[in-house]
């Protein structure tokens, strides 16, 4: 069962949309470089890695990936599970993510800051976050709000261009919603991304910036929980 998409759930897309950027700025700026949300980078850089070429860390990248995978499976059993009882699997989705973004933090206690050489902290770190990426994703996907994935803008950016009286293409929707959700996508990842580096450079330390995203989490879910029914549909 899932949420029908409406405004209230569009919201929360694009509000974890923004938590998306801060916390990939944490973790290329600081745990790696690396990413936790976007693992299609992992996968390349954990390939350029192997030729030791560009001071990448294939652990950094086994981290990530092997942590996303645990986590997008943990998180399709915890939802699956909620939703088959027919309770409100996305608050619960959402606050379990919060949690294990809040247990990153912790474990980054320890981390001061942006050069830092990579130790097993960051790595376990890197591990932690993931699986919040991947239940996030496990997440997005089940929501299937179009056009925000939350985690990626590369095909939201597409869809954009596509669907613009510059290409028209045919096989892409176009109109001011479709078109406004995937600007959103865009924008708000950059913002999100610009806001986390903005607050390293400002010597916010890492697991304070982390734990602003948990409570950006746990507070968009908790918003959508008591949001009125006809902006917050139940699931069907």
């Amino acid at each position: 069962m899932d949420p029908r998409p409406g405004a209230a759930l569009t919201a929360v897309m694009v509000a974890l949309t923004l938590i998306t950027g801060v916390v990939e700025a944490v973790s290329f700026l600081v745990l790696g470089p690396v990413f936790t949300a976007m693992q299609s980078g992992n996968v390349l850089f954990l390939a350029f890695s192997l030729t030791k070429e560009g001071g990448l860390s294939p652990v950094a990248a086994s981290a990530s990936l092997g942590g996303f995978a645990v986590g997008a499976v943990l998180g399709s059993r915890l939802e699956s599970s909620v939703d088959v009882h027919g309770r409100r699997w996305l608050v619960v989705a959402l606050v379990a993510e919060a949690a294990l973004l809040g247990v990153g933090a912790l474990t980054a206690w320890g981390i001061d800051g942006v050069g830092e050489p990579l130790s097993g902290r960051h790595y376990a770190v890197t591990a932690v976050v993931a699986g919040a990426m991947g239940m996030r994703n496990v997440t997005t996907m089940r929501a299937r709000v179009p056009d925000l994935p939350t985690t990626l803008a590369t095909r939201s950016m597409t869809a954009l261009l596509g669907g613009s009286p510059l290409a028209l293409d045919t096989r892409i929707t176009s109109g001011a919603r479709a078109q406004g959700r995937r600007t959103a996508a865009v924008a708000v990842l950059f913002a999100g991304g610009l806001l986390g580096a903005w607050m390293l450079h400002e010597a916010v330390r890492p697991p304070v910036v982390l734990l602003t995203a948990a409570g950006g989490v746990l507070a968009t879910g908790l918003l959508y929980a008591c949001a009125p029914r006809a902006g917050r549909p139940e699931p069907a």
